[in-house]
This record gives C-alpha cells, sequence and structure tokens, in this order.
C-alpha cells in the first residue's frame, strides 16, 4: 500500500490535460495492443475546481491477466505496483516525480468491460456538465482535506459519501448521454 500524502489542492491547470495526453500515448507505445484506451478521470480533469496535482488515469485493458504479464514493463516506466489495492477487477500503479519526489500519477487500471470505467467517465463527465455539483464536490474536497491535511487515505475516505450519492444520478445522465 502507498503511504498516505499530504493533500494538496491547486487551481485546475490546463497543462494537465496535456500531461495526460503524453501520458496516454507514453503508456499506449509501451504496452502496445494490450491497451484499449487512456481515459483521464478525477479532478484534474474537471476544469474550474481545485485538485491534487496528480493525474488519474484509467488504461483500459483487452484483459487483466495479460496486462498482469505487462508489469515489468510498468516498472521500466518508472511505476510501484500496488495489485488490485482493495478493489477486485483493478490494478493499481503510482508514479512519482524524480526531481520533486511527488505522487504526480495514479493509474486504475481495469479490463473493458468493467462497470468501473462507466462509474468513472460518468462522475467525470457529470460534473463537467453540472458546474453547480463540480463546485459542490470542490467543497466537500475543501472540507475534507481541512479535515485531513497530511493523510490522503483519510481525505479519499472523508470524501466518499458524496462520491457514492452523486454517483447514480451521474450514471442516469452518462447513460442518456
Amino acid at each position: 500500500m502507498p503511504p498516505p500524502i499530504p493533500v494538496e489542492l491547486e487551481p485546475h491547470s490546463p497543462d494537465w490535460l496535456d500531461a495526460a495526453a503524453r501520458e496516454a500515448q507514453r503508456l499506449a507505445e509501451a504496452l502496445g495492443p494490450q491497451l484499449v484506451a487512456v481515459h483521464h478521470i478525477g479532478s484534474t480533469a474537471i476544469p474550474g475546481i481545485l485538485a491534487k496535482p496528480i493525474l488519474d488515469l484509467i488504461p483500459e485493458v483487452r484483459s487483466l491477466a495479460g496486462f498482469d504479464a505487462c508489469q515489468p514493463v510498468l516498472l521500466q516506466l518508472g511505476y510501484e505496483w500496488w495489485g488490485e489495492y482493495g478493489m477486485a477487477g483493478r490494478r493499481y500503479a503510482t508514479l512519482t516525480d524524480g526531481t520533486t519526489g511527488r505522487r504526480c500519477i495514479q493509474l486504475h487500471v481495469f479490463e473493458t468491460g468493467s462497470p468501473h470505467i462507466e462509474r468513472h467517465l460518468a462522475f467525470r463527465d457529470f460534473l463537467r456538465a453540472h458546474p453547480e455539483k463540480a463546485r459542490a464536490y470542490e467543497a466537500v474536497k475543501l472540507q475534507s482535506r481541512d479535515q485531513h491535511p497530511e493523510n490522503s487515505h483519510a481525505y479519499s475516505d472523508a470524501k466518499s459519501a458524496w462520491i457514492v450519492a452523486t454517483e447514480a444520478e451521474a450514471i442516469s445522465f452518462y447513460r442518456r448521454g
């Protein structure tokens, strides 16, 4: 399990979209046909709200077994491998910036067809389309950060009730698409 890190929230940066695209290309070149797509999720994918400056990406893969065989490739790219990390059907890996020592990317790898892909994309797209909900989420993030400024795990736990309560509405919105 990666250790908790301090929670730093920053104003949205358009550089995050470019950085996500660059990392998606790097992953595509390294993983080849095993990779179906790379989805940029999380707060760095939602313009206008504060976010931890850590990119959350979903590499969507053809099979988890095939992806597991790619673990050495991911390690060569500088990622740390954490396995399922508490969620069946997921592989989790983190990348730390060698210059700053700060975590900069989190991969949440799922197999094509996983309902977790839809859940994450729905939440992202719902907040992009509903700025008032995005602002409400930002308020929850600030409150959670204020409660747990030094512990990213506790921060995430503190936000989870709001996220879960919003997911059903987000999925309904996404499916109407």
